[in-house]
């Protein structure tokens, strides 16, 4: 399948901006079973220095600098995607889960897909008891890991509601565990808490995920926005496998990976910091127009 998709990022200041530095994270990544045809970011005003890097975990990543007084900052980004993921085996078939904590622990790897990075509390994702006394119930002794990893997506979804409403951008896992309630963000951090709670690698996926579903099935949860998710490291021989808690389905053709990290904290599309003394406003609109179905 090919994808067109449209990131706009749009920030109203109360008073004048005179100085505005920003990190963004808005080009797909090239992975197994997605390309990248192509990304161009536009913004408003126009930066007076722009570089582009890749942080530690293979993201993309444009530094920008403006000095020119605004009142508006807009930052559109439009890609096309083409995704065709591999078919996967069956998880009966991944190793037992203890066997690739064991691996995982032992890893001294840094290198981007290393297990090392996702085994550790972070920023936003801290360990607490009930996460992992919960993933423990899908973590049976001896059990396949994706096959566990799947029964947990499954469960959050059916024991957490969807609402926009009860969450911000920095509730804690805990948080969002007591009240079974949140958005995207919430689902994966609390998936990868209680993982990680197990010693299991668990890594935070932004995204996004198709906007029109093909005929006869329903709208997916988190169209028309950033998206998130997360992946289990299931050892070397099927390395990591994409989950989405939200829906509970498998990382497929409906998702565009745009960068993954420990957690929300690590790949935020739009951060940075701005000289001003006014408040802001700020719209975003996301979307996700299937184009072809690759022949």
């Amino acid at each position: 399948m090919i994808y067109d998709v449209v990131h706009l990022t749009r920030y109203r200041y109360g008073a004048p901006v005179a100085f505005n530095v920003g990190s963004l994270r808005l080009f797909p990544r090239e992975d197994e079973g997605q390309r990248v045809l192509s990304t161009v970011i536009e913004v408003f005003p126009r930066p007076q220095s722009w570089d582009e890097r890749h942080d530690p975990f293979g993201n993309r990543v444009a530094r920008m600098r403006i000095e020119t007084p605004h009142r508006e900052l807009r930052i559109k980004a439009t890609s096309r995607i083409e995704v065709e993921r591999p078919t996967r085996h069956l998880p009966a078939l991944t190793p037992p889960w203890e066997d690739v904590v064991a691996l995982a622990a032992g890893t001294s790897s840094l290198a981007p897909d290393s297990p090392v990075f996702a085994i550790y509390p972070s920023r936003m994702v801290h360990l607490f008891d009930a996460a992992t006394v919960y993933a423990r119930e899908s973590f049976t002794p001896g059990r396949p890991i994706y096959e566990a990893a799947v029964e947990l997506n499954e469960r959050i979804k059916a024991d957490f509601v969807y609402d926009a409403e009860a969450t911000e951008v920095t509730t804690a896992p805990s948080d969002a565990f007591k009240a079974r309630r949140g958005v995207c963000q919430d689902f994966a951090h609390v998936m990868i808490a209680g993982l990680r709670g197990l010693g299991v690698p668990a890594l935070y996926v932004s995204g996004y995920i198709r906007t029109l579903p093909p005929e006869g099935k329903e709208r997916l949860q988190g169209a028309d926005a950033s998206h998130a998710w997360a992946q289990v490291w299931c050892g070397p021989g099927f390395g990591w496998l994409g989950l989405d808690p939200t829906n509970a389905i498998a990382e497929g053709d409906d998702h565009v990976v745009v960068a993954r990290g420990r957690d929300y904290a690590d790949v935020p599309p739009v951060e940075g910091a701005i000289v001003s003394f006014g408040g802001h406003k700020l719209d975003v609109e996301v979307d996700v127009i299937p184009v072809e179905a690759r022949k």
